[in-house]
């Protein structure tokens, strides 16, 4: 028999949420399956059966589990099993909140308030209902991770002095750049050739033109980084996460698509690491990809800084003195007035419009 613990994610995280168990109390599970996610107010993770068995759930849905906690048992096939070793109770790990069982180390289990809408009646006979219509609503707690979220919005908008300032980039050379390359570029990288980054590398020169965006505040102090670690708002079936490519700089484009498609992938499956989404210097934001024409963006603390992308619209243009239709996208850069004056962020994006619409970057 085997214990499923919820683990050590890391200093300041005491427990975390059982969001979706995979599989039910005596179902057969092999070595490896998936079997339950968690969630921290900072990463969501998936934990896998270390041996073959059958699974006995002991804290349910909804629960919050302190680190330690046993959530679970499996037990051998042969339907035999070994006694738990006992555990002297001072020696447990007290859990975050609510009611543990002594025994199991789980949530004990209470009768379920059961309630319901004004609109519905039960005649006493067999319990069985004489009006019944459908709920109104649903009521359900926050997840850890939506609570962060939440949390880390409202103290952007507290804390810092947001301003917003907005351009618009031609995208044509960039994609006259994917059309020419993007098939050699999947024949021997593996990955296509996107438009985050071109991005990623303009935000890195203008962070470089501009140094007060790399910068934050801190207390009475300014930090300037010296460094470029961008991170990259990535949207998933449970909240929006942020992981960081680090070194940007240094990495050539397709380096940046790779490691992006990695990390893009780890924020899907819910196993993104917290060393993933610390130590950004600067925010991106693709909107875009959910259709969003324009946006002011909140920032990330504690950055000064956040680029939203939006989705790309054939308009009217005048070049040369002649209006053509080009592909334009509208661009915005949310700034901490706190620290980045008006003509600096008005620098800064026009340094990243230039150098998407006169991409020089190496393929």
């Amino acid at each position: 028999m085997s214990d499923i613990l919820t683990p050590n994610f890391g200093e300041s995280i005491t427990s975390a949420t059982v969001a979706a168990w995979h599989k039910n109390t005596g179902d057969p599970v092999a070595k490896g399956d998936t079997l339950v996610t968690l969630e921290t107010d900072k990463v969501s993770t998936d934990l896998e059966a270390d041996e073959s068995g059958v699974l006995e759930i002991l804290v349910p849905e909804g629960a919050e589990a302190p680190i330690g906690a046993v959530l679970g048992r499996i037990s051998p096939l042969d339907g035999s099993s070994a006694a738990p070793p006992s555990v002297p109770l001072e020696t447990r790990e007290k859990p975050a909140s609510g009611p543990y069982s002594p025994v199991t180390g789980a949530p004990e289990q209470k009768p379920e308030k059961k309630t319901s809408s004004p609109d519905q009646t039960t005649s006493g006979k067999n319990g069985k209902t004489g009006k019944e219509s459908s709920p109104r609503f649903i009521r359900k707690p926050m997840s850890p991770l939506r609570r962060t979220i939440a949390a880390r919005l409202v103290e952007a908008q507290h804390q810092a002095a947001i301003l917003t300032t907005f351009n618009e980039c031609d995208m044509s050379s960039v994609m006259e750049l994917r059309k020419q390359f993007n098939a050699a570029y999947r024949e021997r990288y593996g990955t296509k050739l996107g438009f985050m980054s071109f991005f990623i590398k303009a935000v890195v020169k203008a962070l470089q033109e501009v140094p007060q965006v790399n910068a934050r505040i801190d207390g009475t102090d300014i930090v300037k980084n010296l460094y470029y670690d961008i991170s990259i708002a990535i949207g998933t079936d449970k909240g929006l996460v942020v992981p960081v490519l680090r070194d940007c700089d240094r990495k050539t484009l397709p380096e940046l698509e790779l490691e992006l498609a990695s990390l893009a992938e780890k924020a899907r499956r819910g196993n993104l690491s917290m060393q993933d989404l610390q130590g950004g210097c600067f925010t991106i934001s693709n909107g875009g990809t959910y259709g969003s024409l324009l946006s002011t963006p909140i920032l990330n603390p504690p950055q000064s800084g956040i680029l939203g992308m939006h989705a790309i619209q054939e308009r009217p243009v005048v070049r040369d003195g002649q209006i053509i239709a080009r592909p334009m996208m509208y661009l915005a850069l949310s700034y901490d007035h706190r620290l980045v004056d008006g003509k600096q962020a008005v620098q800064f994006l026009i340094t990243v419009k230039n150098a998407v619409e006169n991409p020089v970057f190496e393929l």
